[in-house]
């Protein structure tokens, strides 16, 4: 899958592209469903199939102009590359740099100058919610329009009843129903990052633990059973997720990732952890003899757990 960042010139494929456009947040089944499509409708074409993505999202900007709190965010920009090139629809990938430059563009000037100049659309696939241009004033309607591509809407992906979302991702694992996150993915919640050094607590009360650098804020808080995968392979573990408050007053939020039977050297390597179920919210405790006796019962329970489940 190529990638391209910026507003450079991109043309993918000498017959043209077969495109979408959003954010593509957590790549949930709604995500998916409109990726396989595209995918479909390349081939029949003989096109390239192109997404289009914002960095930062449009909501992040726009939440930064206002002052307003930063939002959670399912997938920090390289995880998100990595789940659309995991899903193997994608010939390319065009991140857009969102700035007031870009938030200025017309609909019309983003039709004609990013998908006809640019990437010669002959094919658009958007979601049934898709807006675009200064003022959300693009929809479905004038880009049916166009002479230039055929545009197709796709429906919602139902889930349990529900429309699959971002936001209902992300409500579910702000409230630790990691299994009902994971069905509308279509798979575990996932975070990765780069092993950093940090204050080496961990190893001093016999749990040493991988602490990941990551962008924040993020939906989740608190200790989990997980799934690390790296260099090694595939080692479940614990981890926390949190301001760890029992020995940090800093509200930025960390990632410490305990892994079960596993001694080796992991600073610098970079970790994909995968959330499988949450045990307990984050808690501060009043001396570190009670954390320690603490994580020594997460750790039972996620034993436990895993146990139980890989049946």
């Amino acid at each position: 899958m190529n990638i391209r960042f910026g507003n450079t010139v991109f043309r993918p494929h000498p017959h043209g592209s077969a495109v979408t456009i959003g954010n593509f947040d957590g790549v949930h089944l709604g995500h998916r469903h409109i990726l396989e499509r595209l995918r479909h409708e390349a081939d029949e074409r003989s096109l390239a199939a192109v997404a289009i993505v914002f960095e930062p999202q449009p909501q992040e900007f726009f939440s930064r102009q206002r002052g307003a709190e930063k939002p959670f965010r399912l997938s920090p920009l390289r995880e998100k590359l990595r789940l659309l090139r995991d899903t193997g629809c994608l010939d390319a990938v065009w991140v857009l740099r969102f700035n007031a430059g870009l938030a200025a563009v017309s609909a019309a000037d983003f039709i004609q100058h990013l998908l006809i100049e640019q990437l010669h659309t002959r094919h658009l696939l958007i979601g049934d919610d898709f807006r675009f241009g200064a003022g959300r004033q693009g929809d479905f309607s004038l880009l049916n329009r166009c002479p230039h591509f055929t545009t197709e809407r796709t429906p919602s992906v139902m889930v349990q009843d529900v429309r699959a979302s971002s936001t209902l991702v992300r409500q579910a694992l702000s409230e630790g129903r990691l299994g009902y996150a994971a069905s509308l993915l279509g798979h575990p919640y996932s975070l990765s990052g780069r092993v950093k050094h940090g204050a080496k607590l961990g190893r001093t009360i016999g749990c040493p633990t991988a602490n990941l650098h990551l962008p924040a804020p993020l939906p989740l808080c608190g200790v989990f059973v997980i799934s690390a995968h790296g260099a090694f392979g595939t080692r479940y573990g614990v981890a926390s997720f949190g301001q760890n408050p029992t020995v940090s007053s800093l509200p930025t939020q960390k990632l410490e990732a305990h892994l079960f039977d596993f001694a080796g050297q992991l600073y610098g390597q970079r970790l994909r952890i995968d959330f499988l179920h949450k045990l307990r919210d984050e808690a501060k405790f009043p001396d570190l003899p009670e954390l320690q006796a603490q994580i020594a019962a997460d750790i039972t329970r996620a034993r436990d757990w895993l146990a139980q489940h890989q049946r």
